[in-house]
């Protein structure tokens, strides 16, 4: 069993390295929500610190971080507790920067944290924002020479549309929140935290790290669990839990700003799991034949299986390309094609159960995982072969000489087509969830 434990984690540490889901979720959560009354209508909120919330409502927040615990502890399979010593614990007396830093402590996310005041301008509206906010004051991480993300100011005090706030917020986890949290990261809050060594990639490269936070292998068979445990340490469940818990907070003591800015961080984790391969290890692949081609690697001949972890990680990144391309696209062009309506269509919010706490657990991830024949199928089908079935290629390290848009343009209409009707249908999962979940953040909160 630890054999084939260690291939699994072999399997999975390629894919992690390519933790992105949907690329920028902002141009999705524009879409999604530009037309929810709740959001939509939503008077303008007055932009504030971090710090002046903490502050403000420090022994609220202090209950509701302890409250955490106990939830986890009876809704999270393989869940580490938080030490002891990481407890919230309300001091009028000290710095901003001190409470900052216990509230990162609390959490158990990356106490480097910028939580800068900036939006997301909708690039449908405005594709070229001024004044620009340098990536740096938003994000510790390098982002992408041809990255679609453009950050503008914000100042306290200023007033802001709540789809602005919501939307930019929604990619901002992938911004270095979740980044060496373990007890093998080159951190000192990793030795800390108590999450114990990251159950798979590489510890050394960031994004890897954040991989167990944004992917959720929680409808995999029990052969797998029971070879491979590790799997079960994912936790993009506590982080949504975490963060419309303290959504519903701030809107409830009168920090609207923060409502929307708590309510776009917990939809980056739900909409993370929305695509298939977050949601499952080897979309497409049975498990009898990852057993089969882990036996093999154990036996000496490796070829299979490093096959089946570059073609992964190839389909994972052309996927979410492809749809980051589609949006940015349309957006730019001020079109309003399928996938643009997907996600803003609202007719099927009402065929899922009302928002409960392991609705991301029950409904999304299970509901993506069940797109992995299709959505391999599809994207061999649908993909030039190079890209998507050849294992000596490696999308990952040519991705930025690719333009999916188009390549596809000279295929077969019928296979665009319906790889066009596939990414409409995941993203309009997307858009539904999100709603979803901003519905019961709201009823949570008495709005």
């Amino acid at each position: 069993m630890k054999t084939i434990a260690y291939a699994l984690g072999a399997l999975l540490g390629l894919a992690s390295s390519a933790a992105g889901a949907w690329g920028n979720h902002t141009l999705a959560a524009y879409r999604a929500l530009e037309a929810m009354p709740e959001v939509a209508n939503a008077a303008t909120v007055t932009v504030e610190p971090l710090e002046v919330f903490l502050k403000a409502e420090e022994k609220t927040i202090e209950a509701l971080l302890a409250s955490h615990e106990a939830w986890a502890a009876a809704n999270l399979q393989s869940y580490p507790p938080r030490p002891g010593k990481l407890a919230f614990v309300a001091n009028p007396d000290r710095s901003d920067e001190a409470r900052r830093l216990a509230f990162a402590h609390a959490l158990r996310i990356a106490p480097n944290s910028r939580f800068a005041l900036f939006i997301q301008p909708d690039p449908k509206v405005n594709a070229s924002p001024a004044p620009r906010l340098p990536s740096e004051a938003v994000t510790t991480l390098p982002m992408l020479g041809n990255a679609s993300q453009k950050f503008q100011p914000l100042r306290s005090g200023e007033q802001v549309a709540p789809l602005a706030v919501a939307a930019s917020a929604a990619d901002e986890p992938d911004y270095g929140l979740d980044i060496n949290l373990w007890e093998d990261s080159p951190s000192e809050w990793g030795k800390l935290y108590g999450f114990g060594p990251l159950p798979f990639g590489n510890p050394i490269l960031p994004y890897s790290t954040q991989a167990p936070f944004h992917m959720g292998f929680m409808h995999e068979s029990k052969v797998l669990y029971t070879a491979a445990p590790f799997l079960k340490r994912t936790f993009p469940q506590l982080r949504v839990y975490q963060y419309s818990t303290l959504a519903s907070l701030a809107f409830r003591t009168g920090h609207p700003y923060w409502g929307w800015r708590f309510t776009g961080l917990a939809l980056h984790y739900l909409q993370d799991l929305t695509q298939p391969y977050h949601a499952t290890l080897a979309p497409g692949d049975s498990t009898l034949k990852l057993l089969a081609i882990n036996a093999m690697a154990m036996a000496g001949l490796s070829g299979m299986k490093n096959n089946m972890v570059t073609l992964l990680s190839n389909r994972h990144l052309a996927l979410e390309k492809y749809q980051s391309e589609v949006l940015l696209n349309s957006a730019l062009a001020r079109q309003d094609t399928p996938v643009d309506q997907a996600l803003r269509q609202m007719d099927k919010d009402a065929s899922y159960p009302e928002w409960h706490d392991l609705y991301v657990r029950n409904v999304v991830s299970a509901q993506a995982a069940a797109y992995g024949n299709r959505i391999a199928k599809t994207l061999t089908d649908s993909m030039p072969a190079g890209f998507v079935s050849d294992p000596a290629y490696d999308f990952g390290a040519n991705e930025d000489k690719v333009t999916l848009v188009k390549e596809l343009a000279s295929a077969q209409p019928e296979a665009r087509s319906s790889l066009d009707a596939l990414v409409a249908e995941l993203l309009g999962n997307f858009g539904a969830h999100s709603r979803n979940a901003i519905r019961g953040i709201l009823k949570a909160s008495n709005r």
